[in-house]
């Protein structure tokens, strides 16, 4: 798609409202008239909205459709399984698949990879599935990206699906970025709404955007199909009807389409002291307010009196105090459990895009006016390093009765 943009000097006023509105500093003034630094400018459209002369005038030319896109149907989920174990978030896209099947009027398919699947193919169906499209092989039982994304590929030219969706998982953004390039079709990461434009037949994927600032929803209009990756915790699980039953589409592929450039030699399991993140229905998180990765021991305290998993922000992560399968946030994990409690996490954007959802927020801080307490159900301000044993010491109390 080319696309150009141009400032109409005899419409400038100089008003300086284009300046302030570009989130990219690519609108300077000279003479009193806007210029644009091209180098800088991502063409988002922000300054055209906020001028109110008309003085910017943005050119798109929509690229013609390259596919017959009337002959794609079907809404795809993508069903994550480690260990012959189905991911919990492939059970929340099915619950989405659904809703956006039912609206295109179509059939919602799971597509399941792995090896001796085939006693975990009744889950699925009870969660919904109109089709299952299963690859059953023993190349296939860990994940590797080479042979999971030709398989996709191969299926999705078989059988043209009109949405494919994915968890954003590490496995997920790993494969369906490879799957979108081979295939010719358009993907947004990182979603947290999905919804269906009926008169077009579009998907409405919406997900953060500028840092958490605004939400962009997103189409692909001249491409089939349309693909997305989807955040764990933001959707409800399929419910369960044990009567349902899917059609099961089996397919065997050669040698060449298994094989990978690499080779697996171990899969090492991170040692978890507590339950995981993405499941826990309780959290205790610390940040940078903790000071040192020594003194995250006292979260793990409190998690572990309660039963519940341990995070961390971004800022405690990329200062090497925890594991990154710890980090909740936008770049993350999103989680949304029972109870969520944030120790000496100041609260910004990113990290509450990836926790917001809880149910209950307990924010303890030093700082009163940290951002982490707008979005708090309770509220503390105080020190941690007595508050979090103090809070340890009573739930032990209180537990044991």
């Amino acid at each position: 798609m080319a696309a150009s943009i141009t400032i109409l000097l005899d419409k400038c006023t100089g008003c300086t409202l284009c300046v302030k509105s570009c989130p990219f500093g690519a609108i300077v003034m000279a003479n009193k008239k806007a210029v644009i630094d091209m180098g800088k400018c991502t063409l988002c459209g922000a300054c055209a909205v906020a001028c109110k002369f008309n003085a910017i005038e943005i050119k798109k030319d929509v690229a013609p459709a390259t596919k017959d896109i009337g002959s794609y149907k079907d809404v795809w989920v993508f069903c994550e399984q480690k260990k012959g174990v189905i991911q919990t978030i492939s059970f929340e896209l099915l619950g989405e698949g659904k809703k956006l099947a039912k609206k295109l009027g179509v059939k919602l398919c799971a597509v399941m990879l792995g090896h001796e699947i085939e006693p975990k193919l009744a889950e699925l169906s009870a969660r919904g599935a109109d089709k299952i499209y299963v690859v059953d092989d023993p190349s296939l039982k860990n994940y590797q990206d080479d042979p999971y994304t030709k398989v996709i590929v191969s299926l999705a030219e078989e059988f043209k699906p009109e949405i494919i969706l994915c968890g954003a998982t590490v496995i997920g953004r790993s494969l369906i970025s490879r799957v979108a390039i081979k295939i010719d079709a358009g993907l947004t990461a990182d979603c947290t709404g999905l919804d269906i434009d009926e008169k077009d037949r579009l998907l409405l994927q919406t997900r953060p955007a500028f840092g958490g600032n605004i939400m962009a929803t997103i189409i692909t209009p001249n491409h089939r199909p349309q693909m997305a990756t989807v955040r764990h915790k933001v959707m409800k699980e399929a419910e369960i009807h044990k009567g349902h039953k899917a059609e099961i589409i089996r397919r065997k592929y050669p040698a060449d389409i298994l094989t990978s450039r690499t080779t697996l030699l171990d899969i090492v399991e991170e040692i978890e002291e507590t339950v995981n993140l993405a499941e826990a229905d309780i959290i205790v998180s610390g940040g940078r307010g903790l000071g040192s990765p020594e003194n995250f021991s006292i979260i793990k305290e409190l998690a572990k009196v309660l039963g519940g998993a341990v995070g961390s922000s971004r800022a405690a992560v990329d200062a090497g105090w925890m594991p990154y399968s710890h980090q909740v946030g936008q770049t993350g994990k999103t989680v949304c459990p029972k109870l969520y409690i944030a120790c000496g996490i100041s609260g910004q954007i990113q990290h509450l895009i990836g926790m917001q959802s809880s149910k209950v927020i307990v924010a303890i801080n030093k700082d009163p006016d940290a951002p982490i307490f707008k979005v708090a159900t309770y509220c503390i301000v105080g020190n941690i390093f007595e508050i979090v044993p103090a809070l340890t010491k009573e739930f032990s109390k209180i537990l044991k009765k």
